[in-house]
């Protein structure tokens, strides 16, 4: 396990918005309040650990492994929310046979609550896609595909919020450029919006409207590119504002530590990605201070 410590300032001194606004003042007694954040991302299809034998994974990954790991991260705080950043299909015989039931009827055993969508959800089309939503329990967050004139329309929400020990967490996904990377018979007419200007509306909406002290970006699209002009996490981060994490997916970037970048605004955003596979689950802590509203973390990469 490999630690990196930061600090930032609370949402409210990064929004502007009043530490009375936010209700801090519903804080029972003084003292700290932990929120934990897990995540993968790329997962895959991957139900099994990899084999001792193997050259690049040898015994790591697995379903079980993580579902115990989870589990006894929420003994030790029961205030954890746990994500996904996409592409949890394609790329094991599971998905071929079960078309996707299993991944997700497996990821309600382990009690995720959210999830963006990645490029190969789209694998079995907007069909095959709807034809599974039944058998997830979790939500499924987008802000930047338009599917009014697709099967999916209305069944997504741009963010979802939770509220734990008495903070708002405002979590939002994002997806990578559907066109020329996805067959277009597979998402069809489904829309691509700039992902910078819906993270930059739905992250003030979340704070200045819906009071959300953590606000969080399930993203799909990749962390860094070689060409600038690629849409990418690093890129995201300096261009938005409001925006605490940043989960993100599709590269299958492997980071020893989390990145800390100045947003537009000149405050810091925490950009994590663990890779592929679920051989590894990514793990923030925030800590909030109830007297000075500062909110401090930790960040995590826990081999499973």
């Amino acid at each position: 396990m490999k630690r990196r410590t930061f600090i930032t300032r609370s949402a409210a001194v990064g929004t502007g918005l009043s530490l009375g606004g936010l209700a801090l003042n519903s804080c029972s007694g003084f003292g700290e309040k932990k929120i934990t954040i897990l995540h993968t991302n790329d997962v895959h299809s991957h139900i099994d650990p990899f084999p001792d034998s193997h050259g690049q994974f040898p015994g790591l990954g697995g379903v079980a492994r993580r579902a115990s790991l989870i589990k006894s991260i929420r003994e030790e705080n029961p205030n954890t929310l746990l994500l996904d950043a996409g592409d949890i299909f394609q790329g094991t015989p599971y998905f071929n046979f079960y078309g996707g039931e299993l991944e997700f009827r497996l990821m309600n055993k382990m009690g995720y609550q959210a999830a963006t969508l990645g490029n190969h959800d789209f694998d079995n089309g907007l069909e095959g896609l709807l034809a599974q939503l039944p058998n997830a329990d979790f939500k499924f967050v987008n802000a930047n595909y338009d599917f009014s004139n697709t099967p999916l329309d209305g069944l997504f929400n741009p963010y979802e919020i939770y509220e734990m020990d008495g903070i708002k967490v405002g979590v939002f996904g994002l997806g990578i450029q559907l066109k020329g990377l996805v067959d277009p018979v597979l998402f069809g007419e489904t829309k691509y919006l700039d992902p910078v200007e819906r993270a930059l509306d739905i992250a003030r909406e979340l704070r200045e409207e819906k009071g959300c002290r953590l606000v969080i970006c399930l993203s799909h699209l990749g962390y860094r590119y070689r060409e600038e002009d690629l849409m990418s996490d690093v890129r995201l981060a300096q261009l938005t504002e409001g925006i605490d994490l940043i989960i993100g997916g599709h590269t299958h970037t492997f980071m020893e530590e989390a990145d800390l970048l100045p947003n537009r605004a000149g405050n810091r955003v925490l950009v994590n990605q663990v890779g592929c596979y679920g051989v590894r689950l990514g793990r923030i802590d925030f800590t909030f201070d109830n007297q000075t509203g500062d909110a401090k973390g930790k960040s995590a990469v826990i081999s499973v």
